[in-house]
């Protein structure tokens, strides 16, 4: 097998390369021959899925005897889950760290039982890398931010710390090395990467560097935040470019994914799309795919837990407890965001506007350990007990206390017989990823026939119910269709809506329960995980069928897809082909291909001019300018270029050298401008940036500076009422780059190539060379007339056809270049004419 550092010395890796090291066998059966199929050719290798996440969801501890490390899965992991998620033919490893400290000295005996026991590939990172990368960079800058938490400047911190970033990126590259040992096996095809979370954001550019066929997923379990958020991140490109390099990105919600996809084109320029219901990037030539699905539960792992004798036990405890109250129960994390103050202050207000209440209504709030230190959190756990003292002291009896502040550890089982035994679920954070929370209380709420039993349920027994009270801002609230919703900033809101579920009929309460256990029953956690896995595999279908170039250096590094036709531009093959020809067409577009568009100057440089001016003096080139402006302008720009041929307002005018008179497409009424002018003119007064370019044969209206989801959306909106305007007038509307158009029908740059080539024929210079650069889709109509032309038996042929986009996309160019300073130094390194001696 070749080695990665090998093939890092490629700069253009063919898939049909890696087929064939693949199929170089590692054993010689005789003596100087090599078998081309091995023995074990017959054995097709395993399925392979490495879930990668920064801790291995096993629980570590000591035996208090022994005081060897004893290790088992966590089942409240989502992530341990996966183990059943997947066909039985599928092997699952996982690799992360471990939630303990482990001696350096133990370290290599613990790695080698994960390995061997749970299928996990440990990783230790350095004390003070790990504080640097999870407590820090992690848990107070990323995770915060990620919640909606501006970086403050106060004495906790909260700015950007360049130091921890780099142990942030050093983590990840070390994450990303350990993979590469598992997948490092002859047939990597079957390996299936499923990277998780905030943590590990730079990972797929450290692998995707090492190998460009590693079918790789992302799934983010926090929220996104909007684009206006995400643009304070100082490393907000290099993040965004790394989760790029995956095959599959996916998100909880259509809200954080569309925050992810309105920074990628706020921040990167590059927009989405929609085909058969899958949302897309096109990235360097490359498809990331954005997937939209809540995670699910292990059904039955938490029926068989309900079963349990500990569980039911504490259930039937809980349910006499309990009797002739109505209780409501809460289970939350210890950290900020989970608006535990809020759910106590709103249980106060409750009991306060209803009297009635008071001494019946009992809330039950579970929480969980903090999984990051700091004085936030105890200020948060002080809080909250003071509103619950507060709320306590004023209304409890004998008997009676509205808030049970229970403060983690709990054990699942009791989690489970809380959940059975509560008739109401309240998860009300302020922002919060996914919360399997609501999932896990309608699956004990519908109960098991050993808690039926214990319960004395049964054919007359009251219909299985359960109501949940649950936050707008949390990643299960749009799966939750029956659910009461609030803002949890609300307090007046939530009270309102805790009376609510209390005041529902039991029909009432009875059929949302009915519908949420539908859907979570249908979507669990196998569900979830095989739906990613499928789109996984769909998403890198094209593996096979594209060249890939390795492009940057560091978080800057990207993939280029290319088709196997589509290929760079090198100045030695473009000057082989120059050489040896005689008669020679060169079009070139100038927005974009020879001048920035986001130059504010707008005018040719010095070099342009100096280029096109070698150019035109060779008297075998015919060099022409083709571009969408007008002829003022163009003429102005190209004062200085006596020979050069000008096609402008895409052809409408034509000019074959600066003296030479400008030549009409044809005669075409343009009254309809009249009616567009004021339609352009409303649309830019009511789009801040926009502007109207007003051509002799056409109309442009542009919104390149303004904001680029309102300018799209007014584009379309422009676009579309124009069409309905113009629908009997012989114009076409068309939407380009920042740009919606109006010109005459029949009228583009193909018409303009094809005018140029049959002019040169008619006067017997049939051309031998023809060279066309462009940039967007009106240079495309130049491309594919050319494509058209030189497939055309009855046309003379072209003996050197070099048609090249500007930009490594989708196009019927079949080279391309990178930018403009490629355009300009392929330009620039061209022959000068020689003279012929006398």
């Amino acid at each position: 097998m070749v080695s990665s550092c090998c093939l890092d010395q490629l700069n253009l890796l063919s898939t049909d390369d890696f087929r064939v090291m693949n199929r170089i066998p590692r054993v010689m059966k005789v003596s100087g021959v090599i078998s081309d199929f091995g023995e074990d050719q017959q054995a097709m290798p395993r399925k392979r899925v490495i879930i990668v996440s920064n801790q291995l969801p096993l629980r570590a501890w000591r035996d208090s005897v022994s005081n060897e490390w004893c290790f088992e899965f966590d089942e409240n992991d989502l992530l341990a889950l996966l183990r059943d998620a997947f066909p039985p033919d599928t092997e699952v490893r996982y690799v992360g760290t471990l939630k303990a400290d482990v001696d350096t000295a133990d370290q290599e005996e613990v790695a080698q039982v994960l390995h061997d026991k749970f299928s996990c590939e440990t990783i230790f990172l350095p004390v003070d890398m790990r504080n640097e990368f999870y407590h820090g960079f992690c848990k107070h800058y990323l995770w915060p931010l990620f919640h909606y938490m501006m970086p403050m400047t106060g004495n906790d911190g909260g700015r950007f710390d360049r130091s921890q970033w780099i142990a942030y990126v050093s983590a990840n590259r070390i994450f990303a090395d350990k993979v590469l040992e598992v997948t490092d096996r002859d047939d990597e095809d079957e390996d299936h990467v499923w990277v998780h979370d905030y943590h590990l954001m730079a990972l797929p550019t450290f692998l995707r560097r090492r190998s460009n066929r590693v079918k790789l997923g992302f799934f983010l379990h926090s929220p996104f935040p909007s684009s206006d958020m995400y643009k304070t991140l100082p490393v907000r490109d290099e993040i965004l470019r790394a989760l790029l390099n995956c095959d599959l990105i996916g998100f909880h919600t259509f809200d954080y994914a569309r925050h992810f996809l309105s920074s990628c084109r706020r921040i990167l320029g590059l927009h989405s799309e929609s085909n058969r219901g899958h949302i897309a990037l096109e990235y360097y030539g490359r498809t990331v795919t954005i997937k939209i699905l809540p995670a699910g539960i292990h059904m039955g792992q938490l029926e068989s837990m309900m079963s349990g004798e500990s569980t039911l036990r504490m259930a039937k405890e809980l349910k006499h407890k309990y009797e002739g109250k109505i209780m409501m129960v809460g289970v939350d994390d210890l950290d900020l965001f989970k608006g535990i103050p809020q759910k106590f202050s709103a249980m106060g207000e409750l009991l306060e506007t209803n009297q009635e209440l008071r001494g019946k209504v009992v809330l039950v709030q579970i929480t969980n350990p903090a999984r990051s230190l700091g004085r936030d959190v105890q200020q948060l756990l002080d809080e909250a007990n003071s509103i619950a003292k507060e709320v306590n002291n004023k209304y409890e009896e004998p008997g009676y206390q509205p808030i049970v502040f229970l403060k983690g550890p709990v054990t699942t089982q009791e989690k489970l017989a809380y959940y059975a035994v509560a008739e109401f679920c309240v998860v009300t954070p302020v922002r919060d990823g996914m919360n399997l929370v609501p999932y896990k209380y309608t699956v004990c709420r519908q109960g098991c026939p050993a808690l039926d039993k214990a319960f004395g349920v049964d054919e007359n027994s009251p219909p299985k119910n359960s109501v949940i009270i649950v936050s707008e801002f949390i990643g299960c609230s749009p799966s939750l269709s029956g659910a009461i919703r609030v803002n949890p900033w609300n307090i007046d809101e939530m009270a309102n809506a805790m009376y609510r579920a209390i005041d529902l009929s039991e029909t009432e309460k009875h059929l949302r329960h009915e519908k949420h256990y539908k859907y979570i029953s249908s979507h669990d956690v196998a569900y979830w995980a095989r739906s990613f896995d499928q789109d996984l595999v769909r998403a890198c279908r094209d593996h096979y069928h594209k060249r890939y170039w390795r492009v940057g250096l560091g978080l800057a590094f990207r993939l280029v897809a290319l088709e196997p036709n589509f290929r760079k531009l090198l100045g030695d093959t473009l000057n082989s082909a120059y050489k040896i020809t005689s008669s020679r067409l060169i079009l070139l577009d100038y927005d974009g291909t020879m001048m920035p568009p986001t130059s504010v100057n707008k005018g040719p440089s010095h070099e342009v001019i100096s280029v096109l001016n070698r150019l035109c003096d060779d008297p075998k080139n015919i060099v022409f300018i083709v571009s969408g402006r007008d002829r003022d302008t163009l003429s102005k720009w190209f004062s200085s270029c006596e020979k050069l041929g000008i096609a402008a307002e895409h052809g409408y005018f034509t000019r074959w050298t600066r003296d030479s008179p400008w030549e009409t497409y044809r005669s075409v009424d343009l009254s309809w401008k009249e009616v567009v002018e004021p339609i352009m003119q409303l649309y830019m007064e009511a789009t801040d940036g926009s502007c109207i370019e007003n051509k002799e044969s056409a109309v442009v209206w542009h919104h390149q500076d303004a904001d680029p989801d309102f300018g799209l959306f007014q584009a379309k909106e422009l676009h579309d009422h124009l069409e309905n305007v113009l629908a009997n007038e012989p114009v076409v509307v068309k939407r380009g780059q920042h740009i919606v158009e109006v010109k005459p029908q029949g009228l583009s740059k193909g018409i303009v190539a094809e005018n140029l080539i049959s002019s040169m024929r008619s006067k017997g210079k049939s051309p031998d060379f023809l060279l066309c650069i462009g940039d967007d889709r009106s240079d495309e109509d130049m491309f594919e007339s050319i494509a058209r032309s030189s497939a055309n038996p009855t046309l003379p042929a072209i003996a050197e056809i070099f048609a090249c986009t500007v930009g490594q996309k989708p196009s019927m160019a079949k080279y391309y270049v990178d930018d403009i300073v490629e355009v300009i130094g392929l330009l620039r390194g061209i022959p000068e004419a020689t003279v012929q001696p006398n």
